[in-house]
């Protein structure tokens, strides 16, 4: 599939603004696919699920990005959030996200339940466990393995009970190659 033919996609969908959630467990390759699908669509706004989440909160943190985020953009106001920094572990800097002709939600859980409804579009990064923590520990660290090993078993636990899959209108090939132009897909559930 093409990227151009997915942006196609997501603006046919109605708006005012057209929220995007590109989902896949840590180390699938989600960030990379928003950025390039973000690019496609004219630079719009990327908000990272990473953003929300913290160590000792892998899963729970929804009701932040439900709030600040989610609603407002959905009712076609401009959102304002507190991201959170890894390095110092608390609440930093605001951020504004403008309407635009689509955000895109990216990272673990954006396309969860719980804003769903809200969704124009779910795109779900597919990629084998094994080489989702080949890259994790590449950009973290071997020391990472603990907070990579106990992040996976929230992550399957909660697609578990929430499975963004089954309900994902493009599902993409995370081991595939992508260019500038396009990427792999493979079957969806719907």
């Amino acid at each position: 599939m093409r990227f151009s033919e997915l942006a196609g996609l997501i603006r046919q969908r109605p708006g005012p603004v057209r929220l995007v959630a590109v989902d896949g467990p840590g180390g699938a390759g989600t960030s990379t696919f928003a950025a390039r699908l973000s690019a496609e669509l004219g630079e719009v706004p990327v908000v990272h699920t990473d953003d929300f989440a913290a160590a000792d909160d892998p899963i729970g943190w929804w009701p932040r990005m439900l709030e600040q985020v989610i609603d407002p953009l959905a009712t076609g106001r401009r959102a304002r959030y507190q991201r959170y920094d890894w390095s110092t572990e608390s609440l930093a800097e605001w951020v504004d996200v403008d309407r635009a002709l689509a955000v895109i939600i990216e990272g673990v859980t954006a396309g969860r339940r719980e804003w769903r409804h809200h969704l124009a579009f779910i795109v779900w990064v597919e990629t084998p466990p094994e080489e989702r923590l080949r890259r994790g520990l590449a950009r973290d660290g071997d020391d990472a393995l603990p907070l990579w090993e106990e992040w996976g078993a929230a992550e399957d636990v909660h697609y578990r009970n929430d499975p963004t899959r089954d309900h994902a209108d493009v599902v993409v090939d995370g081991t595939a190659p992508w260019d500038d132009d396009s990427f792999t897909t493979v079957p969806s559930e719907r």
